[in-house]
């Protein structure tokens, strides 16, 4: 029996009303996705749970200076994007996005969607890692001055990629007072990266910080949290997103949360750290069968590299 008299919260299958545990009206209202719901108690409750449950996971894994969260229902890159429009709305003159490279390609479809400009900032050598480009960053914020939008800096990357140089840039983002926008993608489960960015939002100027749910919280796909270091700035964010949204993301983090609880979540943590030290062993092991080696590659504690110098010397001799 279809309910009567009402445009939303409609639900014909039995089977979909008890896959979304009867909560059909999703989240946030017309205006505001973090809004409650007068005609969804139940959602609205949940959605507040937990994103007080998340910002406690913020706090806890390293980036204690966190005030505010907001859990989207949107993958990372519209995130991403979700941000920078909050940005362009606070400073719609400004529309240069000094971009540390990374080859992801959300990076670049972000600010593009945005109908942002990218300046991209090539990294460097040092060592066996590539780094960030501090002295080019700061040469453009000098040379596009009040043009620039943001700087959009990344954390969880692949080696030899590392991390970027977060509190350098956030430093110059507070002189210059630009925007900086941090992509921490699957940043959460590694403490390194979230010293970084509390580290950076207390010596300088970091505005927003966005990352995955499905990556660091073994959830489905379609999720992603935003936030930032006053409430205020979460609140903007919150009113930037056109509509509402389903809820079927936040049911998953709440029940997967909840079923976690904290020592269940370290111990994940704690886990992959062994795991990650294990894998390098491991590829080391391997490497000196093959004559190849592991990149050191300190500053990333998420990923490795391996050569594969033996490769281009067949294709050499071929």
């Amino acid at each position: 029996m279809l309910e009567r008299g009402r445009r939303e919260g409609r639900v014909y299958s039995e089977l979909v009303r008890q896959k979304n545990y009867y909560l059909s009206h999703g989240m946030g209202r017309s205006g505001d996705i973090a809004a409650n719901q007068p005609k969804a108690a139940g959602s609205a409750l949940m959605c507040r749970v937990t994103e007080g449950l998340v910002l406690d996971v913020l706090k806890s894994t390293g980036c204690n200076n966190t005030k505010s969260c907001v859990v989207l229902p949107v993958a990372t890159g519209m995130a991403l994007l979700t941000s920078l429009l909050y940005f362009r709305q606070c400073n719609p003159d400004a529309s240069i996005v000094i971009w540390p490279r990374i080859d992801q390609g959300t990076c670049v479809k972000s600010p593009q969607t945005a109908g942002c400009q990218l300046e991209v900032v090539e990294p460097v050598l040092e060592g066996e890692s590539l780094v960030t480009d501090v002295g080019r960053v700061e040469e453009l914020l000098n040379h596009h001055g009040d043009k620039v939008l943001c700087v959009m800096t990344t954390t969880s990357c692949f080696a030899p990629r590392t991390p970027d140089k977060l509190v350098h840039i956030a430093e110059l983002c507070k002189r210059y007072n630009r925007a900086h926008l941090v992509n921490n993608a699957y940043g959460i489960q590694c403490s390194r990266c979230m010293g970084l960015i509390n580290t950076a939002s207390l010596n300088g100027r970091v505005d927003l910080y966005v990352q995955s749910l499905d990556k660091n919280f073994l959830v489905p796909v379609g999720g992603s949290i935003v936030a930032g270091f006053t409430k205020e700035i979460i609140s903007s964010v919150s009113q930037t997103y056109p509509g509402r949204g389903s809820s079927s993301p936040v049911l998953d983090l709440f029940i997967t949360l909840l079923s976690m609880g904290k020592e269940g979540f370290f111990s994940l943590l704690s886990q992959r750290k062994k795991v990650y030290a294990q894998l390098k062993g491991k590829l080391q092991e391997l490497a000196t069968v093959y004559k190849e080696r592991v990149l050191e590659t300190p500053n990333n504690q998420i990923s490795l590299a391996f050569t594969l110098l033996l490769l281009i010397t067949r294709r050499t001799a071929s």
